[in-house]
């Protein structure tokens, strides 16, 4: 019995000896062995590898990084192509992975080095923690590789996050990435975006006619209008809001979701924008035809004209400086400028408000101006020596439309820093003037006479019957300088009513020659021979010439 045990044990010893002097089990035996390019020292290079090499479709290359070798041999290679491309899918859908947090040490995180962990995943109540591990490779070097228990739950994981497409699409559509994206994902998103802009159309019609059946119901056509302007605005979100919505249910990695989020954002800020937009150019011009209607003070009506173009210009620039200001802020970077800007905000304050200090001032000026309303649109002007009509009125400049059909342009700060006529504040009112100049002879009583038959007959039509006077304005060496004033109730008359009474005075004068303004010469004649104050003095008989006046 002793001599059988000591058998026994001996055959044991040989059988340990034989074990040990074998070579090491091969890790993924069933796998071709791995390229120079993978690289698998440390955690870090162990994830970053797997994801860039699954992102780019090559899953047999990826499966190098998983620890197969639970599976049997001839299984290896097909299922590690299955499980490193569910892997990919469920890491991008559940697991945003920060390849920097990883350990790069070869020994992995001193605080354990069994494994190093990415994160957890849940899964029907638990969390399954998703790992790399060390193990031991062909080569007998250790080796980082996602662990055999993450492996293990990489179906269930799949089965509950993945497509349910898999099973009715041929395999193609799962086996190869074009940018990150599977051929089905691909075709996913074109039916998403037609599907989502064919939706947005139908949407849009059903709404609109329903709000335009609401609006009916009151007798403001107001409301009419606002619907109409949600044409285009509306049909942009709704588009927006299914594009987000299709492409979730695709279950786009998290990188290619993160693009369409940001789409789906930047399209509603710029359609909620345009509605904005579109909902002030309505209210402005029903709230313009409104005033137009009812307010029979025509200048109380441009003022209000005046200050809802002003208001809807200053809310117009409010509104594309939040919509471009909301755009911007979904990017890192702009924020992070924004955080640097407001650390130094003191010195970048200063130094923006002296560069951009005209700039501001003429802002400013708009503001004011449409508060104070020194000028209104439709207004009679005189300034910068011409005479128009204000015809549109920015935060920046005025446009003037002069007489002759010109357009002058003028700074909006010149109406708060220089004196200029304004003949549309007040009383319509106003006196004119019609300056001649007549001989000294000019029977002025006769000129009053005529300027009262002018104005009670071809002026009927102008003058208001207030003011006709002819005084002498100013006597001069040769002339004297007549002023006839005239009155009308409205100064768009003005001008006609004396350019009528210059011409109808100009021909009486000119019935009149002797009234006429003329130049005078004097002439003398020459003294006869015998008078001559030179022969005189020289002979004694002649008597004395008399004395010659002098020359006025």
């Amino acid at each position: 019995m002793m001599h059988r045990d000591r058998w026994t044990l001996r055959a044991l010893v040989l059988g340990l000896g034989l074990l040990w002097s074998l070579p090491a089990a091969a890790l993924n035996a069933g796998l071709n062995p791995p390229p120079p390019s993978v690289d698998r020292k440390t955690p870090q290079a162990t994830v970053q590898g797997f994801l860039a090499a699954a992102h780019r479709g090559d899953y047999a290359l990826a499966a190098h990084y998983l620890d197969l070798d639970y599976i049997p041999r001839a299984q290896q290679a097909e299922r590690g192509f299955q499980l490193a491309r569910a892997l990919k899918f469920v890491l991008d859908r559940k697991l945003p992975v920060d390849v920097s947090a990883l350990s790069k040490e070869q020994e992995g995180d001193p605080a354990d080095a069994r494994y190093d962990q990415l994160g957890t995943i849940p899964l029907q109540g638990n969390n399954v923690p998703v790992r790399v591990q060390r193990v031991s490779s062909t080569e007998g070097e250790l080796v980082w590789v996602f662990s055999e228990s993450t492996v293990r739950q990489v179906d269930p994981l799949f089965a509950e996050y993945g497509p349910r497409l898999v099973g009715l699409l041929p395999a193609f559509f799962f086996s190869d990435t074009v940018l990150g994206l599977e051929p089905w994902q691909w075709l996913g998103l074109l039916v998403t975006v037609l599907g989502s802009l064919g939706l947005a159309v139908l949407l849009e019609r059903l709404v609109l006619a329903f709000a335009r059946r609401v609006a009916r119901w009151t007798r403001f056509t107001w409301e009419e209008n606002v619907v109409s302007s949600g044409k285009g605005p509306l049909k942009l979100l709704t588009f927006s809001a299914l594009l987000v919505v299709g492409t979730l249910l695709l279950r786009l990695p998290r990188p290619a979701q993160g693009v369409f989020i940001r789409i789906g954002y930047s399209l509603s800020v710029v359609a909620l924008a345009w509605a904005v937009l579109r909902i002030l150019h309505v209210s402005v011009a029903f709230v313009q035809s409104r005033v137009s209607s009812e307010m029979k003070d025509a200048a109380r009506a441009r003022s209000v004209s005046t200050q809802l173009v002003v208001l809807r210009a200053i809310f117009e620039v409010a509104t594309y400086v939040i919509a471009a200001a909301l755009l911007l802020i979904q990017f890192e970077v702009v924020r992070n400028v924004g955080v640097s800007l407001l650390a130094s905000a003191g010195i970048a304050g200063l130094v923006l408000g002296l560069a951009a200090q005209k700039s501001i001032g003429t802002l400013l000026a708009g503001i004011q101006l449409s508060i104070t309303q020194p000028i209104s649109i439709g207004d009679t002007l005189i300034t910068e020596g011409e005479w128009g009509t204000v015809e549109k009125i920015t935060l920046t400049y005025v446009v003037l439309r002069t007489w002759d059909q010109r357009r002058l342009v003028i700074p909006i700060v010149q109406f708060l820093d220089k004196p200029f006529q304004n003949w549309s504040k007040g009383n319509p009112e106003m006196l004119g003037p019609v300056i001649l100049q007549v001989d000294f002879q000019t029977d002025i009583d006769a000129l009053r006479a005529e300027l009262r038959r002018i104005l009670e007959n071809e002026g009927k039509a102008l003058w208001d019957g207030r003011v006709a006077t002819v005084v002498v304005l100013d006597v001069l060496d040769r002339t004297l300088t007549v002023r006839a004033l005239v009155s009308v109730s409205d100064f768009s008359k003005l001008f006609d009513l004396r350019a009528l009474v210059r011409e109808k005075l100009v021909a009486f004068l000119r019935a009149h020659p002797l009234w006429l303004p003329v130049t005078r010469t004097e002439a003398r004649p020459f003294p006869p021979p015998e008078l001559d104050p030179a022969r005189l003095s020289a002979s004694p008989d002649l008597p004395p010439a008399p004395p010659v006046p002098p020359r006025a």
